[in-house]
């Protein structure tokens, strides 16, 4: 498969698994596969509460993904963006995080963090997950259930 995150007007044109495949392998893709198949997971219960209408982030996978202020690799002046739009040709990472995307579309991917909707490594502390504790903790990340609001 080649690699469409080649370049930034190819971006917009992905097909929503190939979307959720880049953010996987931009935001955990050095971690080991459990972290990146539970942040998979995450992004699909979001995707499920969009779909029964009680969540902001937007409809449908890519909308998700791309949702501002959301995963840092969809923010154009986040070194993680121009990072992620310059995947190398045949990346394994990338192919880890393709293959574990499929599933996670497919409904095949099993959800190892009870239904989590927010995620960040264990060497940050963004606002939202200040006095919250975690749900979860795999692969150095940890894992929360946020009620929509």
């Amino acid at each position: 498969m080649s690699s469409h995150a080649m370049i930034p007007a190819a971006a917009h044109a992905l097909p929503p698994q190939e979307v959720l495949a880049l953010t996987l392998w931009a935001e955990a893709g050095t971690r080991p596969v459990r972290a990146i198949e539970a942040l998979a997971a995450t992004i699909m219960n979001r995707v499920r509460l969009a779909e029964a209408g009680t969540a902001h982030w937007g409809r449908g996978l890519s909308a998700i993904c791309r949702a501002p202020f959301q995963f840092s690799c969809w923010n154009r002046n986040h070194i993680r963006h121009a990072v992620m739009l310059a995947v190398p040709s045949g990346d394994p990472g990338l192919a880890i995080c393709r293959r574990i995307a499929a599933r996670a579309a497919s409904g095949t991917l099993q959800d190892p963090t009870g239904g989590a909707t927010h995620a960040h490594g264990v060497d940050e502390l963004p606002p939202w997950a200040v006095g919250r504790p975690p749900q979860a903790e795999i692969g150095a990340m940890l894992f929360y259930r946020l009620e929509p609001g």
